[in-house]
């Protein structure tokens, strides 16, 4: 696999309204920006192309990223000229892009160096795959987390709403092309989230459950997050 499409086209509201106005790759954790840690681990797991899609501030946020990328890797940005709405047009957008099963990943998201090797490892090409953390007692603001449930290895629900849930959903993907067909299928009022093509595939029995075991990784959504995330990286 070469190919990965990196979610970026949310302003990070939230985040600004505590002071951060630089969009959130761009923000420094324990002196890097957080899209340095994710491109040392996609340099590690052989990826060449990223295509990121970008939204609020693209221009500000192209700048930023192309000194953090090294010389083995290509960095392809997709603009979203829709980035309000749901994050599953942004994945929609790189449709055109990408031709072969890809790594999905947010852009905001923290992960430990192992993990995306694990689920390149054990990603069933045919299928969409999510990496997910059984360690409920360690995740940040549990309430915010997108819940999973499982069933053996297989999805069976996903959403921030479950009442019943033994997963989190970590923002990490392997994912075959049909995921975009679902998307397309999962449209309401020209709009849909990740999700809901996931929760649809996941019904067609279409949708693995890799578990990231030990492994660390944080969303960056709001400030205690990032200083959660100050604190917790791995050193």
């Amino acid at each position: 696999m070469t190919d990965a499409v990196i979610l970026m086209a949310g302003s990070g509201s939230r985040l600004r309204a505590g002071g951060n106005n630089l969009p959130k790759p761009l923000l420094q954790v324990a002196g890097r920006a957080v899209f340095s840690y994710t491109i040392d681990a996609l340099e590690h797991a052989g990826i060449q192309t990223l295509h990121v899609v970008t939204g609020w501030n693209s221009e500000v946020l192209v700048v930023g990223l192309k000194p953090l990328i090294g010389a083995t890797m290509k960095l392809h940005a997709i603009h979203n000229p829709d980035w309000e709405r749901q994050n599953g047009i942004s994945v929609l957008v790189a449709a055109p892009h990408v031709h072969t099963p890809f790594l999905l990943m947010m852009g905001d998201h923290l992960f430990g160096p192992a993990i995306i090797d694990l689920v390149l490892q054990n990603a069933d090409l045919n299928s969409v795959n999510v990496a997910v953390d059984r360690k409920l007692d360690t995740i940040f603001d549990l309430a915010d987390a997108m819940k999973i449930k499982t069933k053996a290895n297989h999805l069976i629900a996903i959403g921030k709403d479950l009442d019943e849930y033994d997963a989190i959903d970590t923002g990490l993907f392997v994912c075959s092309l049909e995921i975009f067909q679902y998307l397309e299928q999962g449209k309401h009022n020209d709009d849909c989230s990740l999700a809901d093509g996931v929760r649809a595939m996941a019904a067609d029995r279409k949708v693995r459950a890799i578990d990231i075991g030990d492994a660390w990784w944080q969303d960056i959504d709001t400030p205690e997050m990032l200083a959660q995330a100050e604190s917790a990286l791995p050193k």
